[in-house]
């Protein structure tokens, strides 16, 4: 028995049904599978439905840039000052090993300093108009010059100040020189050497206010009580805040050796920028707390800098405002194309009516003027059967024949 299918086709009751599918098959075109093919390939993808029109959008990118560079100037002083204090405790960090290799050693330059301090006639003061306190104090010992005194090399530190409650942490140097004030603090010459005893009374000045650097900026919010510590060749000083002053420039009674006392002074411009006062902060020396942290440890500042954290968010945030703009800008420059394309059709219209009005007007004077002629087949019969002729006007055609009349 045949397939099922042939069964279909040979019987007559399908033929029809066969024939009529022939029929279609023959008249669609053999291009059909390749346009198919084209249609499904135009199809958008996945992958290109994803791909989204993007646009540089440069108003947008010029806004979040000028954001940038105010968050940038307003991050500065905070960036700056990070810097300044992590090179800074670079710097802490090698004080030791200075000190150990001190020549003469530390324990003969403590003593020397001993010396200096118990040799000073009386100590410092503050002069009228004066920007950093004046010292006027003298060694009566000749041998002891100040500059030799309490020095390493290669750096030249003389001390290590720390101040918990404010977070500094900074070397001291000899003098108060501009140049050495923008390098870290100063010892001002003529008052008591930073290593103790009694009788003494040591003055250490530092800038407030500079832009790439805190130093002595947060002077002002030290508290009674707090405490201060050096750590000057080996040794650790502990100092608890008793004062904090602002005085006027002709204050001098301030800086001057209190017998029996073991006092450090730090010292200050104020207001920020105006300068026209001074901040005193006066420490009495106090026993080391227990257990001591001892001498040399690593610095504790800067701390984790959040200014990295804030500048990074804005940075993420602009670059994600700019990426997402560059779609909206795409969208609306393919609105504009669109609307320029419409109004372009619009105003093309009434050109295209005007044509199809005057090419009408032309056919038809054609169809008018022109006949159609018969058809003929190859020996100039006409669809009768009869030989087709030229047609042509005959007067006499269907009028009577008069003479077959008189026949």
């Amino acid at each position: 028995m045949p397939p099922r299918h042939l069964v279909a086709l040979i019987d007559p009751r399908n033929r029809r049904t066969v024939r009529l599918h022939l029929r279609r098959s023959a008249k669609r075109p053999a291009s059909t599978d390749t346009a198919d093919a084209a249609d499904e390939a135009a199809k958008p993808t996945k992958r290109r439905r994803l791909r989204r029109p993007w646009r540089w959008p440069w108003s947008t990118f010029i806004a979040v840039v000028l954001v940038l560079l105010g968050v940038t100037s307003m991050l500065y002083p905070t960036a700056a000052s990070w810097v300044d204090q992590y090179n800074q405790s670079h710097l802490i960090a090698g004080y030791e090993h200075e000190v150990d290799t001190a020549d003469p050693s530390a324990a003969e330059q403590l003593a020397m300093a001993h010396r200096y301090n118990e040799s000073l006639t009386f100590g410092a003061e503050l002069k009228a108009n004066e920007r950093l306190p004046y010292g006027y104090g003298t060694s009566s010992d000749a041998q002891l010059t100040y500059d030799n005194l309490l020095k390493t090399t290669p750096s030249g530190m003389m001390a290590r100040l720390i101040i918990p409650s404010i977070d500094v942490d900074l070397p001291v140097y000899h003098g108060t020189s501009d140049a050495t004030l923008l390098k870290g603090l100063g010892h001002l010459e003529g008052t008591s050497l930073p290593v103790g005893g009694k009788s003494t009374h040591a003055v250490i000045t530092g800038h407030r206010g500079l832009a790439e650097a805190t130093m002595f900026t947060n002077l002002n919010k030290v508290k009674v009580g707090d405490t201060i510590r050096i750590e000057i060749f080996g040794e650790a000083l502990t100092y608890q805040v008793r004062s904090s002053v602002v005085v006027e420039p002709d204050e001098r009674e301030k800086l001057k050796i209190v017998p029996g006392k073991d006092l450090l002074t730090l010292v200050t411009c104020t207001p920020l920028g105006i300068n026209t006062h001074r901040i005193l902060v006066t420490a009495e020396r106090i026993p080391n707390p227990e257990p001591d942290p001892g001498v040399g440890r690593a610095s504790e500042v800067p701390r984790f800098p959040w200014w990295i954290v804030v500048y990074a968010g804005a940075l993420i945030l602009g670059v994600v405002v700019v990426w997402r703009s560059g779609y909206t800008a795409a969208k609306t420059h393919q609105r504009k194309l669109e609307a320029a394309k419409t109004s372009a059709e619009k105003d093309d219209e009434p050109e295209k009516a005007a044509d199809t009005v005057a090419a009408a007007d032309t056919d038809g004077v054609d169809a008018m003027t022109t006949a159609p002629e018969p058809a003929t087949d190859e020996q100039g019969h006409d669809g009768g059967g009869a030989l087709a002729q030229p047609w042509e006007f005959d007067p006499w055609d269907g009028a009577p024949d008069t003479d077959s009349r008189r026949e």
